[in-house]
């Protein structure tokens, strides 16, 4: 398997994992999936050089801003994939241990807090949402678990080369 198919399944592997914890959550702790739509709409006013958002929810819709959240949710975990790889090398694939996964991936919980919240409105590390410590927590189990994805994904296709 080459080294480009290989982060392309590390992290479309990742991301299904944690979409996976995004349904389960909702009988476990009765937190709704999360939806990308909103992603998707602050992405697309990027396009216009509107970055930044009082509330993201009241901006005006963007057409495909659906199939847009999703598919930049997908790119940022192939993204993250590589950028393991990256730090780790490819030798990690060949015999993946869960520790720099995981590691890597509470650590991706940077990107939510100092990017995508305070430019959807919700501010820094959510803390312009009603219950900021709640979100904080629920981002931090999230980006937790798309590191055990990570591993298990990795485990998976383990790289021969």
């Amino acid at each position: 398997m080459n080294d480009v198919l290989s982060i392309l399944l590390l992290g479309i592997g990742a991301t299904v994992v944690t979409d996976a914890w995004g349904l389960i959550r909702k009988p476990l702790l009765g937190l709704p999936a999360p939806d990308y739509t909103l992603v998707g709409r602050w992405i697309g006013h990027m396009a216009d050089g509107r970055f930044r958002h009082d509330r993201i929810a009241a901006a005006s819709p963007v057409k495909g801003e659906r199939a847009l959240g999703w598919i930049v949710h997908y790119a940022t975990g192939v993204a993250f994939a590589a950028a393991l790889i990256w730090i780790v090398g490819f030798k990690w694939l060949r015999a993946p241990t869960l520790g720099p996964a995981l590691a890597f991936g509470i650590a991706t919980v940077a990107a939510p807090f100092l990017l995508m919240q305070p430019g959807m409105g919700a501010g820094f590390a959510a803390s312009r949402t009603p219950n900021p410590n709640s979100a904080r927590l629920q981002s931090l189990i999230t980006h937790a678990v798309f590191g055990f994805g990570l591993w298990a994904a990795a485990w998976m296709i383990r790289y021969p080369g």
